[in-house]
């Protein structure tokens, strides 16, 4: 089940006995289990009918008590095992998954991995409840997850801001809700459309010379831009890492490579086929292809590469970051 079917079905009040919440990303995993809390029970219930407890304090023969108990004066009772990631024994869940409580709702929270699929108990968790795994998420998905999170808080947020704020705080999506909760609070009254001036002055990312405005002019090519931006980072180095500008650099032209092998390179095409969720982020690497042959974006990449190995003292003891993406960018342009 993807994270939108499991939040619709508690929206409605359809719980499952079981969910086993387990992968690298912990911003869908907390997200989930808090909703199943909210949506389950109300703050008076919670008192008697809230569990938590810890991977690490806790085990399995433990856990099944707990969840065999029955609620007190409400319809449910939820027990939420956090830190999932600690705990031994999970064949000992078995037994109660054969005849699981059905006013009891079992939530384990199983961070930075995954159990084991080839597990038996992993077979009987999905058959019996919701097994779910929760993976980061591609930097070029990174837009479109800012747009929807603030479509839900009623607020627009422009194409480039959103990139901009992919940019500056990356694929941490816990972090990220935090920056876009911070953003909309700060927004004037009665405004609910973000625009790049309201990143730059509320985030304190430059509108003008940041990573997204120097992908787009090596997209574009346009020389002077390109090296503007590039002397900006050079004198405001500790706000323009190079690592941050290698990655961003990287992922775009990876992404470019295979952009070459869309069966249709249309926007919908190219959207479809690197997984983008909006067909407007199609568009810089439509415009990529047309500015760069595939040969050319081969070598880019490797020089990316070398870029970041020597902005790690490998093969380069001389050379400073703003040097190192001084020579990047004239190469990928030249």
């Amino acid at each position: 089940m993807t994270y939108e079917d499991i939040a619709r079905d508690i929206k409605n009040g359809k719980f499952a006995p079981v969910y086993l919440l387990m992968g690298e990303e912990d911003y869908y995993i907390d997200r989930i289990s808090d909703y199943i809390v909210e949506k389950s029970l109300d703050e008076n219930e919670r008192e008697f009918n809230l569990t938590i407890m810890y991977g690490l304090d806790t085990d399995m023969a433990n856990i099944v008590n707990n969840a065999k108990r029955y609620p007190m004066m409400s319809e449910h009772q939820v027990v939420v095992v956090k830190e999932a990631q600690n705990l031994r024994a999970w064949d000992d869940l078995s037994f109660y998954l054969q005849k699981p409580l059905a006013s009891t709702i079992l939530v384990f929270c199983y961070k930075h991995g995954t159990l084991d699929k080839r597990k038996k108990i992993v077979a009987e968790i999905d058959k019996t409840g919701v097994l779910f795994e929760s993976k980061k998420l591609k930097e070029a998905m990174l837009p479109g997850f800012i747009t929807a999170y603030m479509k839900r808080k009623k607020v627009e947020i422009e194409d480039k801001a959103a990139e901009m704020m992919a940019d500056f705080v990356g694929n941490d999506l816990n972090r990220l809700a935090g920056e876009l909760d911070k953003l909309v609070i700060t927004l004037p009254k009665g405004q609910n459309r973000v625009t790049p001036t309201e990143i730059e002055r509320n985030i304190g990312i430059s509108k003008d010379y940041n990573n997204f405005e120097l992908k787009s002019a090596l997209i574009t090519k346009d020389i002077l831009k390109a090296n503007k931006i590039v002397k900006y980072f050079n004198d405001n180095p500790k706000n323009n890492p190079l690592q941050p500008t290698l990655a961003l650099l990287f992922n775009y032209f990876s992404n470019l490579m295979v952009a070459y092998y869309a069966p249709e390179r249309t926007e919908n095409g190219v959207a479809a086929y690197l997984g983008l969720k909006s067909t407007w982020q199609a568009k810089e690497y439509i415009a990529g292809m047309r500015a760069y042959t595939g040969m050319k974006v081969m070598n880019i990449i490797t020089q990316i590469r070398l870029s970041d190995a020597r902005s790690k003292g490998i093969g380069n003891v001389t050379l400073s970051q703003g040097e190192i993406l001084r020579e990047l960018v004239y190469f990928i342009l030249h």
